[in-house]
């Protein structure tokens, strides 16, 4: 395994990251544990979970994943070696059933949000504190046009990272993130941090693979220039560059199958570009899973790659892909492929 410093902090991650989105959805208590297990005996400390888990978000399943990891915690004796990061969820209409759905960035959201995730984990602690989307109208999750709408501005930045400061001097959680962010909302944060001495974020978590590589147009630079890594989600496109969905296909139990509102890696453009580079990795005698992770990995910005998994086989795969090195040959025709069709799934 490979680990990487969290921002400008001195706490190792690992390069792959346990995502668990799918615990309590897609997979049981049981496998869930399976899984942390596999998973740290292979190296990775870093595990990745949210309060609104799993997904599809359902009011009959929240705080399931959450859970699901406290009880594996508190049966091991090594929280220390475990980097745990979190999120609190932002002004959201539709999650009606969190908080009576007046969900904001502001002291009592956030202070109850991380208590109730506390509990569940069975921690004193979170590791990485992370704002699970922008609390103002912004453009996210798979919306391009930027609108602006001042009166629908939500709680400022600066009031969410002074609750956030207060945390952190109470030694509830070591560091904070943000996720789902753009260019202006990092940079804000920054500024904020910067200017009123409040803690400055050590990671941006947003979607980045092969068919969304949006990440490297406004926001990579601060992962290089203010050490702000990227947490890659989605790296494999819910699954679709496996390549398993081509041809129509509908694998039983697949996620895409299970949820087919998940539209988002399916388009035209997007399964043009997934069969060319299924057919690049089984050119080069390479698992297509395995390249599109590597690829992901290989990058410069990236802190840790968030993989997700609802098999076994499917866990180790992704976990081994930290040891697959692509040639500069091959890195050479992925990025003619996405010259050609770039970013299909924005």
């Amino acid at each position: 395994m490979k680990y990487n410093n969290l921002g400008q902090t001195d706490i190792k991650v690992s390069q792959i990251c346990l995502g668990t989105m799918t615990w309590g959805e897609q997979n049981t208590e049981d496998e869930a544990h399976e899984q942390l297990d596999y998973a740290i005996e292979s190296g990775v400390n870093f595990i990745d979970v949210a309060e609104m888990y799993p997904v599809p978000p359902r009011k009959e399943t929240y705080g399931l994943t959450e859970s699901y990891i406290g009880n594996w915690l508190s049966k091991r004796k090594d929280r220390d070696k475990i980097i745990l990061a979190t999120k609190v969820a932002a002004k959201a209409e539709w999650l009606p059933y969190i908080r009576d759905g007046q969900l904001k960035l502001d002291k009592k959201n956030i202070e109850q949000a991380l208590d109730d995730s506390l509990k569940r984990l069975k921690t004193d602690y979170i590791d990485l504190y992370q704002m699970h989307w922008p609390d103002r109208e912004t453009n996210f999750f798979g919306k391009l046009a930027y609108f602006h709408a001042p009166e629908k501005n939500g709680v400022s930045i600066a009031e969410t990272l002074s609750v956030l400061d207060e945390l952190v001097k109470q030694g509830k959680i070591r560091t904070v993130g943000i996720s789902n962010e753009t260019p202006w909302g990092c940079a804000e944060y920054l500024r904020v941090s910067r200017e009123e001495g409040l803690p400055r974020i050590v990671s941006i978590q947003n979607p980045y693979n092969l068919l969304n590589r949006t990440f490297e147009i406004g926001i990579s630079e601060f992962s290089h220039r203010e050490q702000v890594g990227l947490l890659a989600y989605s790296p494999l496109a819910f699954g679709s560059l496996s390549g398993k969905y081509l041809n129509n296909k509908k694998p039983e139990g697949a996620r895409l199958t299970l949820f087919e509102h998940f539209t988002r890696y399916l388009n035209p453009k997007a399964i043009e570009a997934t069969e060319s580079y299924v057919n690049l990795a089984k050119k080069n005698s390479l698992d297509p899973s395995q390249m599109a992770l590597s690829y992901v990995s290989s990058r410069p910005f990236l802190t840790s790659n968030i993989i997700g998994a609802t098999s076994m086989e499917q866990l180790k795969s992704a976990i081994e892909s930290i040891n697959v090195e692509l040639s500069k040959e091959i890195i050479k025709e992925i990025e003619s492929i996405h010259e050609k069709i770039p970013n299909p799934s924005p």
